[in-house]
């Protein structure tokens, strides 16, 4: 049974008291909604759930969001505020609530005019950056996630395997770029997980690029596709490369470097590896092929309900990584103005090794179109 919102509550109630700090605050995002099962937007209005150590949690909550924020089940204070009358008020009701000296944040997510609005209400508040611990908690994911997760993800190559069987000589990436989306939303996805990377030719060496209306595809290009369905709460993240109608022997030769080093980081997965051994392992194989002058990136990161969170598969993270945790194994080879290769799959470790979450196959493909 999942846990409830009084338990998932606790947990970063524990955190505040691991740190030794009074409270942890969260503002909407990942573990806003972990900690309270629903989705709430980040916008210009303040919204605030600070949970401490030894007492009840509270909230600073929009107006327009009581409604939504009723259904939650919140059993603490809620001090509210409206776009006429401003926040101030509302933060100071609330520090004098909390009786707090010493907050905890996530630092990658709270903005600058919260944590403004918060020394403005309580000058002598001590605020700390807790991203680590608090994000953490996300890091080992229950059955339940890995179930939505797997949902996004069989989304996700439902979509790519319907995708590639449209692709045609002459289309533009756009083009290309939507059909999957179009796709994955008929195959089910609430949303996309992010912007998708379309690109052939040239463009796949450029890891983020962004789809052309102005580049055809053409016979002989590689065509990297890096997408994910989001479906209830969490994201998919899966990369393939393709080749169109052909592929040359340097095309086929980096491929299958890409693809041994995805394997060797597949190899040495298991609970009690490092993020540092998982990348090392991979980027010798890469550094030992002729193409280690295209290495451009770190092996993964974590996915969950964000798609690049903790922990972060790269050398010197010599972070251990526990059973439950899911990542992405993403090795590539990038030569600018010429082509690119990446070959991603999502993994959940397990106590005796791995479990690849991803099923879209990795053998070097050339798409007759």
């Amino acid at each position: 049974m999942p846990p409830s919102l009084e338990q998932r509550l606790s947990e970063y109630a524990g955190v505040a008291a691991d740190l030794g700090v009074d409270a942890v605050a969260l503002v909407p995002g990942p573990n806003f909604t972990r900690a309270i099962d629903q989705s709430f937007m980040s916008h210009e209005r303040p919204f605030l759930l600070v949970i401490p150590a030894d007492k009840p949690a509270a909230a600073l909550v929009p107006n327009l969001e009581l409604g939504s924020w009723n259904q939650v089940g919140f059993g603490g204070a809620v001090f509210d505020w409206r776009d006429q009358t401003g926040y101030a008020d509302a933060f100071a009701a609330l520090v004098d609530h909390l009786g707090i000296s010493s907050l905890a944040v996530e630092g990658q997510v709270m903005r600058v005019f919260v944590h403004h609005a918060l020394i403005a209400a309580q000058s002598s508040l001590k605020i700390t950056d807790a991203e680590r611990e608090i994000s953490g908690l996300r890091m080992i994911k229950t059955p339940q996630d890995i179930a939505a997760m797997q949902d996004a993800i069989d989304i996700s190559e439902r979509a790519l395997h319907r995708t590639l069987d449209s692709v045609r000589l002459g289309q533009s990436e756009k083009q290309i770029e939507q059909m999957l989306i179009k796709t994955l939303f008929d195959e089910g996805a609430d949303d996309l997980a992010f912007n998708p990377i379309v690109v052939a030719g040239d463009g796949t060496a450029m890891p983020h690029a962004h789809a052309r209306h102005d580049y055809k595809v053409k016979a002989g290009d590689a065509l990297l596709i890096d997408f994910g369905a989001r479906k209830n709460g969490f994201a998919a993240d899966i990369t393939r490369t393709v080749f169109l109608d052909h592929v040359s022997d340097e095309g086929r030769a980096v491929y299958d470097t890409v693809l041994q080093a995805n394997l060797a980081g597949l190899a040495v997965t298991r609970a009690g590896v490092t993020a540092h051994e998982v990348d090392d392992v991979v980027t010798s194989v890469l550094e030992a092929s002729p193409y280690a002058d295209r290495i451009r990136t770190k092996t993964g990161h974590g996915l969950g309900r964000d798609v690049h969170e903790a922990p972060y598969i790269m050398r010197g993270n010599h972070m251990t990584l526990p059973a439950g945790t899911v990542y992405t194994n993403e090795p590539g080879l990038y030569q600018i103005g010429n082509f690119g290769v990446r070959i991603e799959d999502d993994v959940l470790i397990t106590e005796d090794g791995y479990q690849t979450l991803t099923h879209f196959p990795k053998e070097l493909m050339v798409i007759s179109c």
